[in-house]
């Protein structure tokens, strides 16, 4: 055990020198263009969540809307939630890439 926390530290000590180079520099974009790619990845990501949802209500052959709302189906509703946030997250992810 001690031999594998020696060589992890080491092989931590000999990445040092690259994650210390410093980032090349740029602009920064102006508070008009933040504001655009904002309004426009989020109208793109609500988009691709809604889109997967519907996907998700398809594959199942159950009306997820109908359990929810009408039958006020408490485990259909966390599902429906689970399902949008792991949507978001993939989206999110997508996007930040």
């Amino acid at each position: 055990m001690k031999k594998l926390l020696v060589t992890l530290f080491s092989l931590s000590l000999t990445a040092l020198p690259a994650l210390a180079q410093e980032a090349e520099a740029r602009s920064r974009p102006s508070l008009l263009e933040g504001i655009v790619s904002t309004v426009l990845y989020g109208a793109i990501g609500i988009a691709l969540a809604i889109i997967g949802f519907k996907l998700f209500d398809r594959a199942i052959h159950a009306d997820i809307e109908k359990e929810i709302f009408e039958n006020k189906n408490m485990a259909a509703a966390i599902l429906a939630g689970a399902v949008v946030l792991g949507v978001s997250l993939i989206v999110a992810m997508t996007i930040h890439s």
